[in-house]
């Protein structure tokens, strides 16, 4: 194909944190248990959606908020910072905050107020619901702080008559957290609050978006969050699903064409992530493109140049979080069969590649380590006695920088 005849056609896959795909392939099983919530008239069910980075829960939360709306519900919700979760003050600014972008617009009568300049002279005002207005029924209503917000949430519901309900939308909740050394316990707060108002009848929903730490945090905080929140799991797509994320977005006058062995080697790869299937198609398509320009034939998928360029841009900051001797465990653990699944400190103590080693890990000495892994955001731990890898596809990044076994034996 010449130069000439090549449409100008933007690359259409988009890497990068909650950046909506062109195609939104699978998810349609999660889209029908979200449906199935909004049809509560009374929420028994707030909702959970959880997974791993990469999985596409950002994007997924973005689909919730149309399909909300269009069933006659309010939206409302950001972002969780760790700010959000320094104190129960930080937490009712931000649910004010959020509810005020709703509410804002509802008029709830008028006051008198002087004009600028004319000090005899009066007219009146529209009072909205406004960030203002919620904060002086905050501030005036006694208490403590979680008194503080039922009261505005109350003094809200009536207004929003003829709405379904409203869903309150957070993503990056794994940040919330209590402190009970500062006497601060925002994620209790926000559970208490929301089955205090569910209990009495206000359609005021939960809908919170983390890692898969989040729903063990809220049961940890609050034992009854088991039977207030359906947990949605997201899994990585198949292999159909993941040939409709490449296909679809490039289906019509695309000069790349991504033939059914390239698909099946990128789901490979991928193992069905909806970010690095994003990552490796993106590079792909970049690399083709070139060669179709340069009149030349396109080459097989450059694999281990797109895995140099994913290791360097998504593991490569993850990776320099750990020590030496952290790094020899997770090379331990990269060895085992089910590494990208769970594992157990016996199953690593037991590790042919364990036994290898001069001087082999101890299973308190693995218990430690897994302690600091988890702080540092690579292990999470997934039930009682069992791990998970906190990083998707962590393990193979691993086998690839460290293919021969390295001894990082403890310290004696």
């Amino acid at each position: 194909m010449g130069k000439e005849k090549l449409p100008k056609i933007t690359n259409p896959f988009r890497p990068g944190a909650g950046h909506f795909p062109p195609h939104l392939a699978g998810r349609d099983a999660e889209r029908k248990e979200f449906a199935r919530l909004l049809s509560q008239e009374t929420i028994f069910e707030n909702a959970v959606l959880t997974g791993l980075r990469g999985l596409g829960k950002t994007v997924l939360l973005e689909t919730f908020k149309p399909m909300a709306m269009q069933a006659g519900w309010l939206w409302a919700g950001t972002d969780l910072s760790e700010s959000t979760s320094i104190s129960e003050e930080n937490l009712a600014t931000r649910l004010i905050t959020d509810l005020s972008v709703v509410t804002s617009c509802i008029v709830i009568g008028t006051a008198e107020q002087r004009r600028l300049g004319f000090a005899r002279e009066v007219e009146q005002a529209e009072v909205t619901l406004n960030y203002s207005t919620l904060r002086t029924i905050f501030d005036r209503t006694p208490g403590l702080i979680i008194d503080k917000l039922k009261g505005v949430l109350e003094y809200v519901a009536p207004y929003l008559a003829g709405k379904r309900g409203l869903i309150f939308a957070y993503d990056e909740a794994q940040n919330l957290a209590d402190h009970s050394a500062k006497e601060q316990f925002p994620l209790s707060l926000l559970l208490d609050l929301f089955q205090s108002i569910q209990r009495k009848n206000i359609p005021f929903m939960l809908v919170l978006t983390g890692l898969p730490t989040l729903f063990p945090k809220l049961v940890e905080a609050r034992t009854f969050a088991e039977r207030m929140f359906h947990v949605i799991v997201l899994a990585p797509l198949s292999e159909d699903e993941t040939r409709d994320a490449i296909r679809k977005p490039i289906a019509k006058d695309c000069p790349v064409i991504f033939a059914e062995e390239s698909i099946h080697l990128i789901w490979k790869i991928t193992k069905g992530y909806p970010y690095f299937i994003q990552f490796v198609c993106r590079e792909v398509y970049d690399v083709w493109v070139q060669c179709l320009d340069n009149d030349t034939d396109p080459d097989a998928i450059p694999i281990d140049a797109i895995l140099r360029k994913l290791d360097a841009d998504f593991f490569a900051g993850r990776w320099s979080r750990a020590t030496d001797r952290q790094r020899g465990l997770l090379q331990i653990i990269a060895s085992l069969s089910n590494c990208d699944d769970e594992f157990s400190v016996q199953e690593i103590i037991e590790s042919e590649w364990n036994a290898a080693i001069e001087k082999p890990f101890t299973g308190s000495h693995v218990n430690q380590m897994l302690v600091a892994l988890i702080e540092s955001g690579l292990v999470y731990k997934n039930r009682h006695g069992k791990y998970c890898l906190a990083v998707p596809l962590l393990g193979s990044f691993i086998r690839r920088v460290m293919p021969s076994l390295i001894d990082y034996s403890p310290a004696t």
